[in-house]
């Protein structure tokens, strides 16, 4: 997804002579075609991510389109008062790109593990929260983010991600998919663990569980007419994040669901407990040791089927 958010970036600085890159001493040889593009406006900011922060604010108070990269702890939980005073209450339309969220450096652990970010960014009133699952959701919300009068922040993975969406996607900021059909329950989820749950409906076909799995594309704002749709379809859910349990995904859902009325929708939400993880491993080993790779999602829905009121 790096790869691809950097291709993007190149070509949006050369047909806009507005975008400007900020880079927190990541991706430099990754940014040396951008910096081709557009020499004078990449800004490589070292480790003082709280003034790259208000740096951007400032750049987009005057009229610039500001993104900001680094490895997402560092461009979130590290300057939380910037983009809470300096970007949120402006409303200054700046990009935040946080690379590597969720598990992705699993192995260097807790200071580089982002399970909070999604949490905490979306309670700042007006800024976009969204969590690509593939690189054509990326680059639609970018470019959708670069035209938007508010700030987003954008939690991607690292690299080596799988395409999981179709070509008649609609993609974009508050834009729901659905990426398989299914009849016996919804897998509702953000980013590109949906690619384990995906491989979990495939291994559940030949047994006679029929899974579902939908792409929300991100938690502020959500799809409200598309999860009204799946409401009227699958009473139940299981919500899908690399991500905390608590306040993600699954717990804007649970607040979307009280919000409204309508059928009776059994939620259960799958992400990583509520505790720092002290054994590490690199991703596809935390995810499996967490239960949520595709064998240990395979087994939770077909305990959910199993349990399920008949």
């Amino acid at each position: 997804m790096r790869d691809s958010f950097a291709r993007e970036m190149t070509a949006l600085a050369a047909q806009r002579s507005d975008v400007t890159l900020l880079s927190g001493d990541i991706g430099n040889r990754m940014f040396d075609r951008f910096k081709e593009v557009a020499p004078a406006r990449f800004f490589n900011c070292g480790i003082a991510e709280a003034n790259m922060m208000s740096l951007a604010a400032g750049m987009a108070l005057s009229g610039l389109r500001p993104v900001i990269y680094t490895i997402t702890p560092f461009t979130t939980t590290r300057c939380l008062e910037q983009i809470r005073v300096g970007v949120a209450y402006h409303q200054a339309p700046v990009v935040i790109v946080g690379t590597g969220s969720g598990l992705s450096y699993a192995e260097l652990g807790p200071t580089h593990h982002s399970l909070e970010d999604m949490a905490i960014l979306r309670t700042l009133p007006g800024l976009n929260v969204v969590a690509p699952a593939d690189s054509a959701e990326l680059v639609a919300q970018l470019r959708e983010a670069l035209n938007a009068p508010n700030p987003t922040y954008m939690r991607i993975g690292k690299k080596g991600e799988p395409a999981l969406h179709g070509q008649d996607a609609r993609l974009g900021i508050g834009k729901a998919n659905l990426l398989r059909e299914g009849s016996d329950l919804l897998v509702v989820g953000v980013g590109p663990i949906l690619g384990e749950a995906l491989q979990a409906a495939e291994a559940l076909a030949p047994t006679g569980i029929s899974v579902a799995v939908a792409s929300l594309g991100g938690v502020k704002p959500l799809d409200g007419p598309f999860l009204a749709a799946m409401a009227e379809r699958f009473p139940h859910w299981l919500s899908l994040e690399e991500h905390g349990i608590t306040g993600g995904l699954g717990s804007a859902l649970l607040e979307w669901l009280a919000d409204r009325d309508g059928p009776a929708i059994r939620l259960r939400r799958l992400g990583v407990p509520d505790a720092f993880l002290h054994e590490l491993g690199n991703q596809a080993y935390t995810r499996r040791q967490l239960g949520l790779d595709a064998e240990g999602l395979a087994q939770t829905i077909r305990r959910a089927i199993e349990e399920r009121p008949q």
